[in-house]
């Protein structure tokens, strides 16, 4: 009767230890369900915000493309004439003066999700700052000018010592046309002209691909005179330009246009950029889902086999319980 009795007490222990088991298994199951649901549903999000920024970027990449060539030759030939132009006939956006104001002119998106887009560029800014124009900064004689609203969201929580200019952070709109940029780029010409600012750089992203897009600065104004070439260099010999009607008019439409011709190129290739990084970032991110769903759907096969386990443990328990009676 004792060895019966204490079989007895010893299999209602199991039976407690596996009911017990079996709760929290349970419990993980549901988890782990719920679990899967939220990553499926992340997973259509990310593959929906994909398909819209392939399409988007097929527009920006559309319209970068048939730009570039068109504002690389003009900012060729503006280096050029510069290069080849008399002291007496420089024009004011060419003119070097002691650079004491500086303006930046950052380009970022407005909106997240886009791996690690924004960050370079701000982190390509803040590289700028710190050897570039340090002493400009430290003088509180520099300035940035936000078209996007990441940018603005990285500096204000950085720099006190910088005076920000945020009127254009929404100037990318869905409706965005040559006729907006145009406004800022007049704005900043005239703004040099005036001598409120000596240097005017930009920061942008130069787009490759929807995988490959270059950080990159580049000065707006004062318009750098063309780099010599090995071959110009051996030869001597320069641009010649004839210019009709006369120098003077030719400039004063021409080297305009050229100018707002390029800024507005330097938005359209951050633009393009944006959407290739956010592409290329929401892919990533379902793959990544993909990977979770499979490591879920194991555990929780893993899971429910403990599960059926513990319910046969317990079946054969009260099997030999009644027995051993």
């Amino acid at each position: 009767m004792c060895s019966l009795f204490i079989i007895h007490e010893f299999v209602l222990y199991v039976k407690q230890r596996q009911t017990f088991t079996i709760y929290i298994i349970m419990a993980n199951l549901k988890e782990v369900r719920e679990r899967i649901s939220s990553v499926k549903s992340t997973q259509q999000i990310t593959k929906a915000m994909k398909m819209v920024a392939a399409a988007k970027l097929r527009r920006a990449q559309q319209a970068i493309v048939q730009l570039r060539p068109y504002s690389n030759k003009l900012s060729a030939m503006l280096s050029n004439i510069l290069s080849n132009l008399d002291g007496d006939s420089s024009m004011s956006y060419g003119v070097e003066r002691p650079v004491k104001n500086v303006l930046l002119v950052l380009i970022t998106s407005n909106r997240g999700l886009c791996g690690g887009f924004n960050s370079s560029l701000n982190k390509e800014t803040v590289k700028l700052i710190d050897t570039k124009y340090s002493e400009q900064r430290k003088a509180g004689k520099l300035s940035i000018l936000f078209i996007g609203k990441k940018g603005y969201d990285y500096f204000k929580r950085r720099y006190t010592d910088v005076n920000f200019i945020t009127d254009h952070t929404d100037l990318v709109t869905r409706d965005f046309a040559y006729e907006d940029s145009e406004k800022v780029s007049s704005k900043l010409m005239s703004q040099f002209e005036n001598e409120e600012y000596d240097a005017i750089d930009i920061v942008y992203a130069r787009f490759k691909n929807a995988a490959v897009q270059y950080f990159t600065v580049e000065q707006f104004l004062p318009v750098a005179p063309a780099e010599e070439t090995a071959d110009t260099k051996d030869s001597g010999m320069k641009a010649d330009f004839i210019f009709e009607p006369n120098q003077e008019e030719i400039l004063e439409h021409l080297v305009p246009t050229i100018l707002k011709t390029q800024f507005h190129k330097t938005i359209l290739d951050t633009t393009a950029s944006e959407q290739g990084a956010r592409m290329t970032a929401m892919e990533k991110a379902s793959e990544n889902a993909e990977e979770m769903l499979k490591e879920l759907k194991i555990f929780y096969n893993k899971a429910r086999q403990e599960a059926i386990t513990s319910e046969l443990y317990e079946i054969v328990g009260g099997a030999v319980a009644l027995e051993s009676q």
